[in-house]
């Protein structure tokens, strides 16, 4: 099983910082994650600076010093990186905060940045910083792009060197939480809570804690029908509860470090509460229970709706489902249960509204969920950098406090003081040698991490940090990369679905252009496109989700006048000929923007062939291919949308171009 380090892949740094000899290190602290901190920083001044560390017991002689201070309010995860005379200090009030340092230290030596006279002090603000894998026992992958699992294979539990080379890339960009297997638990699965699977789930666990992570599995709340053989899985039924807690105390006893669980309950055929008429509050909080004597966190998606939806039924709407199941619900879920709410009411689309249970709950521990697999952004197969969207979000105003009212501030707690909540990515990882699939998508993997843990940085920065760390710091190199990143979600919007829209993709696999794909599905209908206009009527006269935001939010989303443009066709039913703010007709904007996003890709593509020798041959080869790849496909789907819409319409392109 091969693989590459991505962007711990270190080149030598040549200058007057380097030239040979030994540097000496003291450390005040000496458990797993500081020796692990230690072994990171050695491995890292061999490579770059071609320099040795060598351990020492005096301060006063050292070239680095990792001190643990629990006085200078920088928490267990926090870090002071400063230079003096020379001299580099590294101050946490925990050893994960001295390894998030040495790793920020080594950042700054990739990307050829000077510490002298400098001082950063960072304090990652999102206390859960987690990352969702959808792997099977099988070695399958839901939703997976980049190969097979690299932690199961054939119903066996893979803990190897790889396993190491994960762990140090999530906690390179400040990972600290990561479940290991798909939400939806079936078969051998259900059987990771069991004796089966426990000495590699241990030692998993056990590996990952050296670096700070907390393992979760993901959890099949039939499990007492599945495995205890009882008749039920009632939250509420005496049986069901000491079935779990019985488990939970093996479970912890033999597997103290385990972080906890996250459900997926009554949801596209998965089993809940709802099948003994009972709450998702009393099936998180009967688990919950199990697991508060250990420590254990209870992690309870949001992503809740009816799947039998007639498509003839206009009332009904999937976007309304997370919040009328889970608002009357606020307040009612035991302290150590978050409920894991996905950004937007729908499915990871390229443009949604943020979900309105950001802002609507205020008494419920609360984790954004977003999506670095491309599921509907091109499956790494097109080049997609999603960390602008992840900011829109995270800067979004719910207007439930007169201040500190972003989805950031209340998945920080800053907005109820909530102290379990978080932020979580659905994973881009796979077993081949990149890590995921298009080289260029471990921006993403590489700017979640970092956005999690600086919510601060722009895109621009962590695009550039991204750069180099993976390619080196050639101007030239880091400008065009740096284009092509900013470029590719809006030109994947501009040639996909228009003004949040979503969906019109081929079902079940989710790739390609099908407009018509999900229109009369039992998943729900989607855009309602006929003769005369499209989009979904969501105000007071449709389906009255818009009323489910605060105001003002809930008056700008009402009214198709003030509704934001990118959102209008989610909101609203849209005649083709009503005018836009730029002055085009909406037939016009859809027919120009999916010309735009076609010579937007040719652009992209044509930055990249300028890399070539300038980068490693293997990689400018395997990105050249995806781009061929989406350059093509980008026309494909132009010329599907564009062709329906001028069928649906039959209003021809005022530019005369060629549509079908």
């Amino acid at each position: 099983m091969s693989y590459e380090n991505a962007w711990l892949s270190y080149h030598k740094r040549k200058g007057v910082e380097t030239g040979g000899g030994v540097m000496g290190l003291f450390s005040n602290t000496h458990g797993s994650v500081a020796e692990t901190a230690v072994a990171e920083l050695t491995l890292a001044f061999e490579e770059i600076l071609e320099m040795q560390i060598e351990k020492i017991n005096q301060p006063e002689n050292a070239g680095i010093c990792l001190i643990s201070d629990e006085t200078k309010g920088l928490g267990e995860e926090g870090y002071e990186l400063e230079e003096h005379e020379g001299k580099i200090s590294i101050t946490s009030g925990g050893e994960k905060g001295l390894l998030y340092g040495c790793f920020a230290f080594i950042r700054e030596m990739q990307c050829g940045k000077s510490l002298r006279g400098r001082k950063l002090r960072k304090v990652p603000v999102a206390p859960l910083r987690m990352l969702n894998h959808w792997d099977n026992m099988d070695g399958s992958i839901e939703r997976g792009y980049a190969g097979e699992s690299f932690f199961f294979r054939e119903q066996k539990v893979l803990v190897n060197n790889r396993t190491r080379a994960y762990a140090r890339l999530a906690a390179s960009v400040g990972i600290n939480a990561v479940v290991i297997n798909n939400v939806n638990v079936k078969g051998n699965a259900t059987k990771l809570i069991d004796c089966q699977y426990e000495k590699e789930i241990r030692q998993m666990t056990e590996l990952f804690s050296t670096y700070g992570i907390k393992l979760y599995l993901s959890l099949n709340f039939a499990a007492p029908i599945e495995l205890g053989n009882l008749e039920s899985a009632d939250p509420c039924d005496g049986a069901v509860k000491q079935w779990w807690k019985e488990k939970m105390a093996v479970l912890y006893s033999r597997i103290p470090q385990l972080g906890g669980f996250l459900v997926k309950a009554d949801s596209e055929g998965r089993p809940g509460p709802f099948t003994y008429g009972r709450s998702h509050a009393d099936g998180a909080n009967m688990l919950a229970e199990a697991v508060k004597p250990y420590g254990g966190r209870i992690i309870w998606r949001c992503f809740v709706y009816n799947c039998q939806q007639d498509w003839r039924d206009k009332k009904t709407d999937r976007a309304r489902s997370g919040y009328d199941n889970f608002m009357p619900l606020d307040g009612q879920f035991r302290e150590n249960v978050m409920l894991q709410i996905k950004n937007g009411p729908m499915d990871f689309q390229v443009r949604e509204p943020v979900s309105p249970l950001f802002g609507g709950l205020e008494h419920t521990n609360q984790m954004l969920e977003v999506q670095i697999a491309q599921e509907y952004t091109g499956q790494q197969r097109h080049v997609c950098y999603l960390i602008p969207m992840f900011r829109e979000i995270l800067n979004f105003h719910t207007h439930c406090v007169p201040e500190a009212d972003t989805v950031r501030d209340i998945i920080t707690g800053r907005t109820f003081g909530q102290k379990n909540c978080g932020i979580a990515a659905v994973a881009n990882t796979g077993d081949d040698d990149n890590w995921t699939g298009h080289d260029l998508a471990a921006a993403n993997l590489y700017g979640f991490g970092r956005l999690s843990f600086e919510m601060d940085l722009t895109a621009e920065e962590i695009a550039e940090e991204w750069i180099g760390c993976t390619f080196g710091n050639a101007p030239e190199i880091h400008q065009k990369i740096l284009s092509i990143l900013m470029m590719s979600w809006p030109a994947y919007e501009k040639y996909t679905a228009p003004l949040g829209i979503g969906w019109m993709v081929n079902p079940n696999h989710h790739y390609g252009p099908n407009v018509d794909g999900y229109e009369y599905d039992r998943w729900g209908t989607y855009h309602r496109a006929d003769h005369k206009g499209i989009g979904v009527e969501r105000g007071s006269g449709g389906t009255g989700y818009a009323r489910q935001y605060r105001e003002p939010n809930a008056s700008v989303y009402d009214n198709i006048e003030s509704c934001p443009e990118e959102l209008l066709l989610f909101f609203h039913y849209v005649p083709y000929d009503y005018v836009l703010k730029s002055g085009k007709t909406l037939i016009q904007h859809i027919y120009d923007t999916h010309f735009e996003g076609v010579q937007d890709v040719d652009k992209i593509a044509e930055m990249w062939d300028g890399l070539e020798g300038r980068i490693p041959q293997k990689v400018f080869e395997r990105v050249k291919s995806r781009l061929e790849h989406q350059k093509n496909h980008s026309k494909e789907w132009r010329d599907q949308i564009n062709t329906y819409f001028y069928r649906k319409s039959m209003i021809p392109d005022e530019k005369k171009r060629r549509i079908y």
